[in-house]
């Protein structure tokens, strides 16, 4: 996961397109559980003079897991016993991932209870680069706007040339550039959302860094995974990327207007999918003619339902 490959998310800044406002999301300090994001009620934060607030106080609970990593792990010269911690490192490593995973999924259950008391369906959209996720959504804003309230959290590690384009499309959206992170996570989330604002009973697109490893990861306190899925890539993606594909819940093959000028089997990538998820929804779409987003569509309002339904319980 991230804390092996080095992504640690320096860098990481929010704007909302609409009000121009910006703000830096700083990591905490090295070894710390801090967790701001979602509080109760309506008072998720803002932005004031450049830089952002959380009104919970609960989030930033200091409590003894204030471990910092370095006390125990750094080998000095002379120390005699330095070879012992360093065969403990692999320990350590995996307890680090743990921690890091275990306090992402808190912040998600409270972005998930969140999205639910407000009848809110949260899509997390994940693909390769380039699969189309943002011309799918530039398409679905165009043709659902009149139906429902959309909004978008745009993420992308540099530029919010994807977020304007969006904002183009008529949705409010708010961009998270996340420096050298590889994923969005649910801190990110949850101060994206501060800003947004989305409305009761909206749809919330999370569009996600292109990238089909460390997002499998990461929940977002998202009703479902959707993968994008294009017709230029390869039919064994999803056995190259099981962990992704397996843990979503509808696959849209995009790009099937190119089908006829390809060297693709849709049958194999078919197969490729089931294998790996046998109880993942497959939606064949062409983003650019509109093929096939009626039955999108459709799936998406099934949803809202569902959302609608967990709302009350």
């Amino acid at each position: 996961m991230c804390a092996s490959c080095g992504c640690q998310g320096q860098g990481t800044t929010m704007t909302n397109l609409q009000t121009g406002a910006s703000a830096e999301i700083a990591p905490p300090p090295h070894g710390a559980d801090h967790s701001h994001g979602v509080g109760e009620g309506d008072g998720l934060g803002h932005f004031h003079d450049g830089h952002y607030h959380v009104h919970d106080e609960q989030h930033h609970a200091h409590g003894r897991d204030h471990a910092h990593e370095h006390e125990h792990g750094h080998a000095h010269p002379h120390d005699s016993s330095h070879h012992a911690h360093a065969h403990e490192h692999p320990y350590r490593q995996i307890d680090i991932e743990a921690r890091i995973l275990a306090k992402n999924d808190a912040i998600a259950a409270k972005c998930r209870a969140w999205f639910a008391g407000r009848e809110i369906l949260a899509l997390n959209l994940v693909s390769s680069p380039g699969a189309g996720k943002t011309m799918l959504l530039e398409r679905a804003i165009a043709d659902l706007s009149g139906e429902l309230p959309l909004f978008v959290i745009e993420g992308d590690q540099a530029t919010s040339n994807d977020g304007e384009r969006i904002r183009a499309a008529g949705a409010p959206v708010v961009q998270v550039n996340t420096g050298t992170g590889c994923h969005l996570d649910a801190e990110m989330i949850a101060r994206a959302l501060a800003e947004l604002k989305p409305s009761v009973g909206s749809l919330v697109f999370i569009e996600n860094v292109g990238n089909l490893v460390c997002p499998a990861l990461f929940d977002l306190g998202e009703h479902a995974k959707v993968v994008i899925f294009s017709t230029t890539e390869g039919e064994d993606k999803p056995l190259k990327y099981p962990h992704m594909f397996s843990a979503a819940k509808v696959v849209i093959f995009n790009k099937i207007d190119l089908l006829p000028h390809l060297d693709f089997s849709m049958e194999r990538a078919r197969e490729n999918i089931r294998r790996v998820n046998s109880d993942a929804e497959i939606i064949e779409v062409s983003a650019r003619d509109g093929a096939g987003l009626s039955a999108f569509y459709q799936w998406l309002f099934a949803q809202r339902t569902v959302a609608e339904r967990l709302s009350g319980i």
